[in-house]
């Protein structure tokens, strides 16, 4: 048997479709998106001063946030070319500093990025630099994920890695949640194998159904040690 040397692979076979307007049914059948959703619905629910969006693509959660918070997205350069996410009004950068002043944000949001950053400690220190004494921290990481967005897809994160990562950083109240269990990983593993297979989605529709509502109802329930992703708050010393 010929084995692939996954060391020279550059693309990916299959994609999903960009995650510009999450509606009921994407988050009906994207169980790591529904997840995403229903931390941070109420994390941000009353959320009412200056948001960074740090790696915001096409800013699937800014509706989230209630009108009386001030937002701000910012992403890479070469987001457009490697994501395929171009907005007009973000912030888009080649390094660091970014371009946003020393403890001026309340609240970073940084959702499903850091696996695809080469140096996570770095972004990280950066996120404290622009936060304000006391600002919180509010991110998100996948765990039981396909190998995304290829070449530019580097780790998986567990709770003892974030953890150590964010204290080297300068964070406190470090706080790790799963994002569903073992049932929610194979119902979205179901919904993987399914959804690349165009000629046969019409026939299998009924089984992706199936799992993306076992799936669906397995979210209510934190068990295990496998899940979708980690959901992460820390806090910048006051």
């Amino acid at each position: 048997m010929t084995r692939r040397n996954l060391a020279l692979r550059e693309t990916e076979g299959w994609r999903p479709p960009a995650l510009r307007n999450p509606g009921r049914l994407r988050r009906f059948s994207d169980l790591q998106l529904a997840s995403i959703w229903n931390d941070l619905r109420p994390m941000l629910a009353h959320e009412t001063g200056a948001v960074l969006d740090v790696g915001c693509g096409e800013q699937p959660y800014r509706s989230l946030l209630p009108p009386g918070s001030r937002y701000q997205g910012l992403d890479i350069a070469e987001s457009g070319e490697r994501f395929g996410y171009a907005r007009s009004d973000t912030l888009y950068i080649t390094g660091y500093p970014w371009p946003v002043a020393d403890g001026s944000v309340d609240l970073v949001l940084c959702t499903e990025v850091l696996e695809h950053v080469l140096e996570p400690g770095r972004l990280l220190s950066e996120v404290q630099r622009c936060l304000q004494p006391g600002g919180r921290l509010l991110l998100t990481v996948p765990f039981a994920a396909r190998w995304h967005f290829v070449p530019y897809d580097y780790w998986r994160f567990t709770p003892s890695s974030m953890a150590h990562l964010l204290r080297e950083a300068g964070f406190l109240d470090v706080r790790i949640y799963g994002r569903g269990n073992p049932l929610t990983v194979a119902s979205q593993k179901v919904l993987a194998l399914i959804a690349p297979l165009r000629v046969m989605r019409v026939v299998l529709s009924p089984v992706a159904a199936g799992a993306a509502l076992v799936g669906q109802l397995s979210l209510k329930r934190d068990w295990g040690e496998d899940c979708l992703g980690y959901t992460v708050q820390a806090r910048k010393p006051s």
